[in-house]
C-alpha cells in the first residue's frame, strides 16, 4: 500500500492538473523514446488502439502532440511532441523532483540508504 500511496502522491505533482495519468504517460514516452505511431504507443502502454486514439486526440486538442504522415508509409501517422508538450513534461518532472527532494531532506542518512537499497530491489522486481 505504501508504494501505491507514494506513487499516487508523486503523480499528483503535475504541470496540468486536469491531465490524466495516461495522457502524461504518452507525453513521457514520446519524450524518452521519440515519435511513435498510434499502434506503437498502444502496444507500449498495453491498451487498445481506439483507447490510445482517444488519448492522443485529447493531447492533440490541447496542442501537446502533432500527427504527421509517416515519410516511408503514407498509411501510418506519426505522433510527436510539440514544444508545449515538452514543456508540460519538463515542468511535471521538475515538480516531482522538487517534491521528492523535499521528502528525502526530512530523512536521515541511514533512512536514505535504506530507500536506495529498496529502490534497487524494486527495479529488479519491475524488470521481471
Amino acid at each position: 500500500m505504501a508504494t501505491f500511496r507514494l506513487s499516487r502522491r508523486m503523480r499528483s505533482q503535475r504541470a496540468v492538473d486536469s491531465m490524466s495519468d495516461g495522457q502524461f504517460t504518452v507525453l513521457a514516452v514520446l519524450t524518452m523514446h521519440g515519435p511513435h505511431t498510434l499502434g506503437e504507443l498502444a502496444d507500449h502502454e498495453r491498451v487498445s488502439a481506439p483507447a490510445m486514439n482517444r488519448t492522443v486526440n485529447c493531447l492533440q486538442e490541447e496542442g501537446l502532440v502533432t500527427r504527421t504522415a509517416d515519410a516511408t508509409d503514407g498509411r501510418k501517422v506519426v505522433i510527436d511532441l510539440t514544444d508545449a508538450g515538452r514543456a508540460v513534461v519538463q515542468e511535471t518532472v521538475s515538480r516531482r523532483d522538487a517534491w521528492v527532494e523535499a521528502a528525502l531532506a526530512e530523512l536521515d542518512s541511514d533512512e536514505r540508504a535504506i530507500l536506495a537499497k529498496a529502490a534497487e530491489l524494486m527495479q529488479r522486481m519491475a524488470a521481471r
